[in-house]
């Protein structure tokens, strides 16, 4: 079968210069006589592996030594929880920028540990916007301010980066890391899963600066504790030895490609041949505050009820997967570094024939 269309929100498509590589080096990696599978996180081998893994994140990002790049697991969810664990320190506050589904889980979650500030949401809009900065309405005593770079789910980006003045920013980046240039440096924290734009499950990207190191709460359980991972260089525990050798094959491709300049062209192209059609769709319709939208996760909607199903199979049909919206509602497209402009071309066709079909 040939390869489809992957609009999946996650885990995402994979650069196909890298799963040849992955496929050639499974066996055998460098001579060594083994798979990056079976080899030791604390052997020879795999310390160049990590070691150049964060040395091309770092020149990519442009991430100076003020930061310490930690390689973890369990995803945003567990992000959620270590954030407020371990920046509280002394402080019971923490403000967080509401657009939508994945905020609403990370302030869940901080609530068991502080209280929390809503500084500003878009729910009177329906979380089809991102909320002004001058709407939000910040605690100079919290502890730091998060928000959701780009929310999978409600398709809402932000195109701009906060300004939080001492307070340090963090931020969810899970889906549009790597996706544009970002200036590291006008944040406290970004973490980031690895299967959007970085690789395959199982890895989280946490990215610090070194004076946020130290201050979690006496009930932080030491596998939760940023400042442990940071001293032991991401080996407290076994780290996902697999994932990161994987991410290391995605930023290689990443430089090879033209780095984040070219990715933001790319995505920027993408998405303007999807949003072009809905604008002008009859049938189908995005309802994302236009400066707001996602150059990533695309949500839509049918106009006419009951051709949910019938969409699905005439896109399954034409090798276009993974269209389905966020808890089963509407549709979604998804477009991750590694997908093809055809992807896009691709499914901008099929709607045409669909919406001349059932119009």
């Amino acid at each position: 079968m040939e390869r489809v269309y992957n609009f999946s929100p996650g885990p995402g498509v994979l650069p196909e210069e890298v799963l040849a590589r992955v496929r050639e080096e499974i066996p055998n990696w460098h001579g060594s006589g083994m798979s990056v599978m079976e080899m030791s996180h604390r052997g020879k081998a795999f310390q160049s592996i990590i070691e150049q893994t964060e040395a091309d994140l770092r020149d990519i990002l442009g991430i100076s030594q003020d930061y310490r790049i930690l390689f973890l697991q369990g995803g945003g969810n567990l992000q959620f929880s270590m954030v407020p664990l371990n920046l509280l320190g002394v402080k019971r506050t923490a403000d967080y920028v509401d657009t939508g589904y994945w905020t609403a889980r990370a302030m869940d979650d901080a609530r068991q540990y502080c209280r929390v500030n809503v500084a500003a949401s878009s729910a009177d809009t329906g979380f089809t916007s991102a909320p002004a900065q001058d709407q939000w309405r910040l605690d100079p005593r919290a502890a730091y301010v998060h928000y959701v770079a780009n929310d999978t789910a409600t398709g809402v980006e932000f195109h701009w980066t906060p300004r939080c003045g001492d307070v340090p920013l963090v931020a969810d980046m899970s889906s549009n890391i790597l996706s544009r240039p970002v200036d590291v440096e006008h944040f406290g924290l970004i973490y980031a899963c690895a299967q959007k734009n970085l690789g395959i499950a199982g890895l989280t990207i946490v990215i610090i600066r070194d004076d946020l190191l130290g201050r979690a709460l006496p009930i932080t359980p030491r596998m939760l504790n940023y400042k442990l991972h940071a001293e032991k260089g991401s080996m407290y525990n076994t780290p996902p030895t697999f994932a990161i050798y994987v991410a290391g094959l995605v930023l290689k491709w990443l430089k090879n490609s033209g780095g984040l300049r070219a990715m933001e062209q790319r995505h920027a192209a993408m998405s303007s041949l999807v949003y072009d059609f809905l604008d002008s769709s009859s049938l189908f319709r995005n309802s994302v505050q236009k400066s707001d939208r996602s150059r990533i996760n695309l949500p839509f909607t049918l106009r006419g009820p009951g051709l949910e199903d019938r969409f699905i199979r005439h896109m399954e049909e034409r090798g276009l997967v993974n269209l389905h919206g966020n808890l089963g509602l509407g549709f979604r497209a998804s477009m991750y570094n590694a997908m093809p402009i055809e992807g896009p071309r691709r499914l901008v066709e099929a709607m045409r024939e669909f919406e001349k079909m059932h119009g």
